[in-house]
């Protein structure tokens, strides 16, 4: 129970971030980085509380691999991570005119969602042990 409340705090420690994020005035392509290393950092939290073993350095695709083994309902989040990754591809092919309207505010709401769906998680467990 208190590795699931201290998975919580790290959640919301993230989300803190996610709402910097959202407010820094730094170039898009610097935010992404940080956006998909937070993204990173809140699949490594839900493979910690699933004790599932993962390699330190996966990028983001393979966490949310390693997670789905076993577990389909993380296909929930599938898609958040591909447009991350998607949006990463645009701009290191120099497709920017690829990217969403709004690339910047898109990001952000993904990193929410994956932090809302992580963090329901995480609460419905320690529910379940209550």
């Amino acid at each position: 129970m208190k590795e699931k409340a201290a998975a919580l705090a790290g959640l919301d420690a993230i989300h803190a971030k996610i709402e910097a994020l959202g407010q820094d005035k730094e170039p898009f392509a610097e935010k992404l980085v940080v956006g998909i290393s937070l993204a990173s950092q809140i699949l490594r939290t839900l493979l910690e509380v699933e004790g599932k073993p993962y390699d330190a350095n996966a990028d983001l695709l393979r966490l949310w691999k390693t997670l789905t083994k076993g577990a389909p309902h993380w296909n929930t989040i599938r898609d958040n991570c591909r447009e991350l990754i998607y949006y990463q591809n645009c701009l290191a092919m120099d497709r920017v005119d690829a990217l969403p309207p709004a690339p910047e505010k898109m990001m952000i709401h993904i990193l929410r969602h994956l932090y809302l769906y992580a963090r329901s998680h995480i609460e419905q467990l320690q529910q379940e042990l209550s």
